[in-house]
């Protein structure tokens, strides 16, 4: 059963990783959906085209979601092309890390236009439409990070707190038109970009894993589950709420040498 069936969604960021998985289950439940992307074409293009190999319609727009005036043209799109909205799913991120002491105006200003401020720009551009059809749901993709702080992630950590914060005033403010705004919020996940700072030596695979209660980073697809459960009506009486995907990273606070010992009886 299509829960989505006949539903418009905008995934942004959606041409790899994490957005990639929420545009194609999306598009598994029913749903039509646009792939915004700011730079990888090709990618977009072929998450486009599995969409439309799974019987949907699908459209890329490319728009920095930072810039107002591209993110209202690309709603604007949408609404001219399938006439309305039910989801948006504001996922377009990007990772700052360094030393605090060290970093640049340009990086930190970059990251904060790039999660905080295009998670609002788009949320109230597509919210004005969903605020006329009186119905909507909007997740934005927050992080762990929102919760609990890694060093050399100021950036990254006050976005995506910021993030979690604007969800529930959203929410509060929107409630009254039918639109559930939620969040969800994942631990580390096995995509191209922890790949690349496994590589570099910035994170250590081995070492997450271990800290971890359930013995393993999330897959692409643990985050799209939950999208498509809070897309749905399955969810219709939350708001306002951050549901985190981490394997029991945040609720655990004891000794690792105990949780890797307690794997190995």
């Amino acid at each position: 059963m299509m829960r989505l069936k006949g539903e418009v969604a905008i995934v942004t960021g959606a041409s790899r990783g994490i957005g990639r998985a929420v545009a194609l289950a999306l598009a598994r439940d029913g749903a039509d959906v646009i792939v915004n992307y700011s730079s990888s074409v090709k990618e977009a293009e072929k998450v486009a085209e599995e969409i439309r190999e799974l019987g949907r319609r699908s459209i890329m727009i490319k728009a920095d979601v930072s810039d107002q005036a591209a993110v209202e043209k690309m709603v604007s799109e949408v609404v001219k092309q399938f006439r309305k909205i039910d989801v948006l799913v504001n996922n377009a991120g990007m990772a700052v890390v360094g030393p605090s002491e060290e970093l640049e105006e340009n990086l930190w200003r970059r990251g904060i236009d790039t999660m905080l401020t295009g998670t609002f720009f788009c949320s109230q551009a597509v919210g004005k439409e969903m605020i006329k059809q009186k119905s909507g749901k909007i997740i934005n993709i927050a992080s762990i990070n929102g919760i609990v702080a890694f060093p050399e992630r100021a950036c990254y950590c006050s976005a995506k707190a910021g993030v979690m914060a604007l969800t529930k005033v959203l929410a509060c403010e929107w409630a009254r038109y039918n639109i559930n705004v939620n969040a969800v919020a994942p631990g580390y996940v096995e995509t191209d970009l922890v790949a690349n700072l496994a590589t570099k030596g910035t994170l250590d695979v081995h070492e997450l894993v271990g800290r971890t209660p359930n013995g393993r980073l999330a897959e692409c697809e643990d985050v799209a589950d939950a999208v498509v459960f809070l897309a749905s009506e399955d969810s219709k009486h939350i708001l306002g709420q951050t549901v985190v995907i981490d394997g029991g990273w945040t609720a655990y606070g004891y000794l690792e040498s105990w949780l890797r010992d307690a794997k190995s009886c």
